[in-house]
This record gives C-alpha cells, structure tokens and sequence, in this order.
C-alpha cells in the first residue's frame, strides 16, 4: 500500500513540527488548579495584556464579523507607514509576523537555495528554509552573540535570504548599529536580508534599520503586535521594506490573511502610547530586578535587553517540570540545542517574585 509520504513533498519527512506550550486551562487541569492560579513565563506576552484601547475596538468590530476584513489592511497599513515615516506600499500585513516570513519563501526560495541564519535563531527560520527545500547554513554563535562578519564569508551563490534577528530569541543578545551598518555596507544586493525586530519596542536605543527601507535596499523588518501591543492571540505583525519589494509578496499572499477583529485592535493598540510606555517601564523594572536576583543566587544568565531572560539552570527540563508542579511555566530549551537553559518571560513583579521564591526553594533542597 502507498503511503500518503511517497505522495508528499520529499523535503517535509525532514521537519519536527513546531510545538507550543499546553494551553494554561489544560495545565490547571492536570495540576488539579484554577487557570488564574498558573503563572505564565514561557512565550514573552505582555504580562499587562492588551491596550484597553485595543480591547473596546475589538468589541465593536465584532458587530461586524459576518463581513470580510479589509482585504488591504488600509488604514492599518496606512497608520503604520505614517508611526514609521514610510508610504503604507511600504508594509505587508500578516497573520503574525511569521506568515511575512511564508510569503518570503514562497517569493524567494526555490529547491536548492541556500537560507543563513545562526545558530541559536528563532527555529521557524529553519522550518521555513526546509519546507521549500532549501538548505540551511548555520553559524556559529559563540558567547550566544550573531557575527554578521561570518555571515558575509559564509555568502554562496546560492543564497537568497539572510535573517538577523535582533534582539534574538531566544538568547535575547542584541547587534549593534556599527555591526549593521558594516555589514550591509558589503552584503551583495542580490540577496534579501531580513530583520526582525519582534521586540523593537522593548529597546532603549534600537538600532536603525528602516534607513534601508529608505534607501530601497532589499531589506525586510519585521515587526508584530504580539509583544508589546499585548495582541499574540490575534496572530498579527507586519514586514515594512522597499514597495518593489513588498509587491512581490503580496502576489503569495492569501486574499483576506489577516482578520477584521485584529485589524481594528491592532489600530487602537498603535495610538495608545500610554500603554506602551506602561508596558515598557514594567518590563524594564522585573528585568532588571530578575537579573539582581539571578545574580545573587549565583544562577548564570545571558543578559537580556527585552523582554525575557535566557538562564543556565543545569537541567533544563527538570527545571521546567518542578517549576510546573509550582504552577509557574517557563521554556525549556532543549529544542535549541541548550539542554542547561530555560528561557523566562519577565512578568508581573508580583509574578517575578514568586519565581524567584520558587527558584530559591529548589536550590534549597
């Protein structure tokens, strides 16, 4: 009998699906708990959550959702170009900033192209390059750090996509604008370099990358309202780049990918800057004090510049368990090739002490 793999892309056998936390109501269940008593420090949300701002705008755009979104984005991507000092054909909407990343593949990449990222990246950069064949090139990130001068020699003929994010996920190192600079200086013009800036707006000076959009580089940035904005359910983010450049994409993107409710949260989270101000200072203030705890129980830790902090803990995994029978998540980071590490999430500070006492416990016993 035939198996559906011998009717399947080939290049697909080689994927491991990308796997999620359990939802918080599925972990109460099993910790015998209420979801309100789980502390959530895995996937870098907004411990504030969402704008209530954004939270009104949804609710009306409710009354409408057995019409079509706007199949454009207008005035989404108008609103963002005007924040960004860029026309809206500048950006490209998405279904989280993730399906960018899709429809730059689909424009892209063919069957033996080659995809550079480091070591340490965000894994949907593998995922991607593997699932249209193409290889991927690994660097080397010694000290966690990305070495944008390795990534010029490791240029081949072949190479389509170059993809920096900054800061990294998980690692939370950051590049700076001198590295940048010097790199794009000599990156050949046939090739697209992408990054992304997922936590852009967690950073006290972020390097500029938009110049390159002005100077009609080939240059993708990307940006989500995930992070900040407080909006990861909606599953929305945005590219900005060049407008030859974004025509392309949208000739692979789906008719009507990003859905009305998020589109109208997306817009009111944009023009609260009270809450994004709010936001960062909370962030700003568990960071530093996660750190000075670590730091006094001798933990080591990578330091961070947004919104999580990535810590060397000895077992990982075990890490992860007994910290879940405490009903506090973290990320295990085994997957990255970082069996000693979890990453954790900067929450509350009422959550961030309740990790540090729960972590202080354990090296106790």
């Amino acid at each position: 009998m035939t198996s559906i793999w011998d009717l399947a892309n080939p290049q697909l056998r080689d994927i491991t699906v990308y796997e999620p936390g359990k939802p918080i109501e599925e972990t109460a269940r099993e910790l015998g708990t209420e979801p309100d008593a789980i502390i959530k420090l895995a996937s870098n949300e907004n411990p504030l959550g969402p704008s209530p701002k954004a939270i009104e705008a949804m609710r009306a755009a409710i009354s409408n959702a057995h019409l079509y979104p706007d199949g454009s984005g207008f005035y989404l991507c108008k609103a963002v170009a005007a924040r960004l000092g860029l026309a809206p054909e500048n950006v490209i909407l998405g279904n989280g900033s993730n399906e960018v990343i899709e429809f730059l593949g689909h424009a892209f990449l063919n069957p033996g192209d080659d995809v550079i990222i480091f070591q340490y990246a965000f894994i949907i950069y593998k995922l991607l390059a593997t699932s249209f064949a193409a290889r991927t090139i690994e660097l080397p990130a010694p000290n966690f750090q990305q070495n944008l001068g390795a990534t010029l020699d490791a240029i081949t003929p072949k190479t389509r996509l170059i993809f920096i994010p900054n800061p990294n996920n998980p690692t939370g190192t950051l590049v700076s604008q001198r590295a940048i600079d010097s790199f794009m200086s000599r990156v050949p013009e046939n090739i697209v370099v992408v990054f992304d800036e997922a936590y852009f707006e967690l950073l006290d000076d972020p390097p500029d990358t938009l110049q390159y959009v002005h100077e009609e580089r080939n240059v993708m940035v990307l940006r989500t309202f995930s992070k900040i904005h407080g909006l990861a359910g909606l599953r929305i983010g945005y590219g900005v780049a060049p407008a030859d450049l974004i025509e392309v994409l949208h000739k692979t993107r789906q008719p009507f990918n990003v859905n009305s409710i998020a589109q109208a949260g997306a817009l009111a989270a944009l023009e609260d800057d009270a809450h994004l101000r709010e936001t960062k200072r909370v962030i700003d203030e568990g960071r530093a004090y996660l750190q000075e705890q670590f730091s006094k129980m001798k933990i080591p830790f990578v330091p961070a510049v947004a919104n999580f902090v990535m810590v060397k803990v000895g077992d990982g995994c075990a890490v992860f368990e007994k910290l879940l029978r405490r009903k506090i998540i973290v990320r295990p980071l085994k997957g990255y090739g970082l069996p000693e590490w979890v990453r954790i999430t900067v929450g509350t500070m009422e959550q961030n002490k309740k990790l540090i006492a729960a972590l202080g416990d354990m090296m106790r016993n």
